[in-house]
This record gives C-alpha cells, sequence and structure tokens, in this order.
C-alpha cells in the first residue's frame, strides 16, 4: 500500500501541473458587483474541521489576504469584486460538538455548510440540508498503523489483527465498518484527539483515524517521537462511497438562494480547480491560519504541498461524471443511501422512507464545462 502511495504521489506533479479549468475561456461570473444585492451580504461558510487543504476550496474564494478572527474561529474577506464578503469557520472545536448539519439550524447566519452523505442523510429528518457542490470526489478518511507492528493489505486483515482504533466518536462511517464486519465491535476506541499522542505514546499498538492527504505526511516528517512511515486504507476501498464535502444549503431555502447559487456555485467550482491548479498562496494562508487560530493539527508548507499531490494522485479532488468538477453521481447518493440507512436506523436515527439522491442532492447550479483536464 505504502508503495502504491508513494507511487502515485510521484505522479501527482505531473498531474497537478496539469490541472486546470477546462472553461478557461468562460471564466466564473466575478464582475463587478455580480453578488451584491443577490446573495447574502457576508457568505458564511461553516466547515467541519481546522483550515486544512482538504477545506481549501473555502479559503480560496478568500485569497491570501483574509482576515483571522481568532476568538471566532474565522477567515474573512471579500469574494474578489463581487460585492459581498466570505466568512469561513472552522469546524472541530468552534461547533462545540455539534454536527455541521446541527449547526446550521442553531445559527442560520450559516449560508453553506460542509456535510457528509452519510451525516446529511441521518440529520434529514431535524436538520435537512441540500448539497449544491461536492468539493471532494472521494473520501479521504483512512485508518492508520505501524507497518512494524501489523501486516495489513485489506480491510478483512483489520479486523482481523483486532487492535484498537481511536476514531471520534459519532462518525457514520464507523457504523458501517462495523455492520460490514471490517472492523470488530470491541476494536472501538472513540477517544481520538485529533492529536498524535497516544499513538506515539503506546508506539502504534494502536490504530487511528486520519486523511490520507495529511496525517499519513504529518506521521512521517513533522510528529516528534514517531518520524517514520504508516500504512493505511481508505474507508473508501470497503465500499462506502459518501461525498465527503457537500457543500449545503437548509434545503427550506434553496428557493430563495436560488439567484444566488446560479452565479455562486460556479464560483465555487472555479475555486477549487485554482486552487488544484496553483496551491501556493492559499497553502500560505492556511499555515498563517493555523498560527493565527491556535490549537489544530500542525500545519506546515510542506505538508500541504503534498497534500494536494496526494489528492489529485488518489483522485480526492477528481472531476465527476463528464468531467465536470463538483457535480453529484446520482446513483451514487442512492447507493449510499441504501448503505447508511439500514444501519442507522438500528441505532435509532430517523430516517425517511422513500429516501432518494433527489432529496439530498442537485446539480441545478453546477456549471458543467468547469473542470480538471484529464
Amino acid at each position: 500500500m505504502k508503495k502504491t502511495l508513494l507511487a502515485a504521489a510521484a505522479l501527482a506533479g505531473s498531474l497537478l501541473l496539469a490541472a486546470c479549468s477546462s472553461s478557461a475561456s468562460s471564466p466564473a461570473p466575478t464582475g463587478h458587483g455580480a453578488l451584491a444585492g443577490v446573495c447574502p451580504a457576508t457568505v458564511v461558510i461553516q466547515t467541519d474541521w481546522f483550515a486544512t487543504p482538504e477545506r481549501a476550496a473555502a479559503y480560496q474564494l478568500v485569497g491570501p489576504n483574509g482576515t483571522i478572527d481568532a476568538k471566532k474561529g474565522a477567515y474573512v474577506g471579500p469574494l474578489g469584486d463581487t460585492g459581498v464578503n466570505v466568512e469561513v469557520r472552522l469546524g472541530g472545536p468552534f461547533l462545540g460538538g455539534q454536527p455541521v448539519t446541527a449547526q446550521m439550524y442553531q445559527d442560520t447566519s450559516i449560508t453553506l455548510g460542509l456535510v457528509p452523505t452519510d451525516e446529511q442523510i441521518r440529520a434529514k429528518s431535524k436538520f435537512p440540508v441540500t448539497g449544491v457542490f461536492a468539493s471532494l470526489q472521494t473520501n479521504p478518511q483512512i485508518v492508520m498503523w505501524d507497518p512494524a507492528t501489523y501486516h495489513i493489505n485489506s480491510w478483512q486483515d483489520i479486523a482481523a489483527s483486532g487492535a484498537k482504533i481511536m476514531y471520534s466518536e459519532g462518525k457514520p462511517y464507523m457504523d458501517f465498518l462495523v455492520a460490514n464486519g471490517d472492523v470488530k465491535p470491541d476494536q472501538l476506541d472513540a477517544s481520538y484527539d485529533g492529536t498524535p499522542s497516544r499513538f506515539v505514546a503506546e508506539k502504534g499498538r494502536v490504530m487511528q483515524q486520519g486523511y490520507v492527504s495529511n496525517e499519513p505526511y504529518r506521521w512521517e516528517h513533522d510528529v516528534q517521537g514517531w518520524q517514520k512511515p504508516v500504512g493505511s486504507l481508505l474507508v473508501a476501498q470497503a465500499g462506502y462511497e459518501i461525498y465527503p464535502h457537500q457543500w449545503s444549503v437548509r434545503t427550506g431555502e434553496l428557493d430563495k438562494l436560488r439567484p444566488c447559487l446560479q452565479k455562486l456555485v460556479p464560483m465555487l467550482q472555479q475555486a477549487q480547480i485554482d486552487y488544484a491548479t496553483d496551491p501556493g498562496p492559499t497553502n500560505d494562508a492556511l499555515v498563517r491560519i493555523s498560527q493565527g487560530i491556535p490549537g489544530g493539527p500542525p500545519v506546515t508548507a510542506a505538508a500541504n504541498a503534498d497534500s494536494v499531490k496526494v489528492q489529485l494522485a488518489q483522485k480526492i479532488i477528481a472531476n465527476g461524471p463528464g468531467n465536470t468538477l463538483g457535480n453529484f453521481d446520482t446513483a451514487r447518493v442512492d447507493r449510499v443511501i441504501s448503505q447508511v440507512t439500514p444501519v442507522q436506523r438500528s441505532k435509532g436515527a430517523q430516517i425517511p422512507d422513500g429516501l432518494t439522491a433527489g432529496d439530498l442532492v442537485t446539480n441545478e447550479f453546477i456549471d458543467p464545462a468547469r473542470g480538471l483536464k484529464n
């Protein structure tokens, strides 16, 4: 697995150079005042974690010179010359333990929230949201381990290892892995706090959650007391096909926001394309944000650069159907509904009968001409 990742990352440099908008002659509608009076004066984007390259499209919208509000946990600035501002809010501890969907209904100043498909399904009855843009094509979530301690080639090997797996409590993907037999119930350890402390202290005898585009590099290069390779498997390799970041609006406000979304969503697509093409300025901003808003995982320029290469190589940042970046494969969403619904109902979630992709996502606002070149 490690050799595969390294080879893929090595190839990613050429992919990064090739990545650009297939609609270079048709830029996003960022003309002077294009969003003024159409969108909220401040477009508030609620993310699900600290400022990292997987969430960089939001920070790309603000640009490299945004203002950091450490108390609020936000990065703020004008959206070009469109006449509106963007406020990107960090997640994690700034959400007080709530899912993004619940936060969106508690704080209605939020315009868009980054919501994974499984959480959207689980929250449908209480906090319905509609996905309008998928910034990531593949879920970067992994389980990782010390290859000197565990010899893992498949999810079946993870279950057979019996190793404790540290993860953040309440994650639906772990419920799926248990139901699918890829993790045994007695392996679960919901004590993960986002730091490497226990993994290092126990000398790799535990496994833990992570992102393939984040933790493996940092553990090898930056984590004092470790600084050696780790092994990992993508949750997506277990057949769990969620979109990790569906940029979503409250479903009841879809009609009200339609004029805004018609102009804004192509800008979201372009922001992700621009980041994949030239990540340096936004990556620098991510380092500055991590320094200005303490408490999150360590962020370095080298790790950010590596993250983009891995995201491209692993098709985390990639086109969807029809070589369009950011659109939804509705058949895939339907498959996720069929995976998530029985598992979450068994845990007490109230999920409506007959739920389909059309109840969760829309490609109405996507510009089909915007995508990365192959």
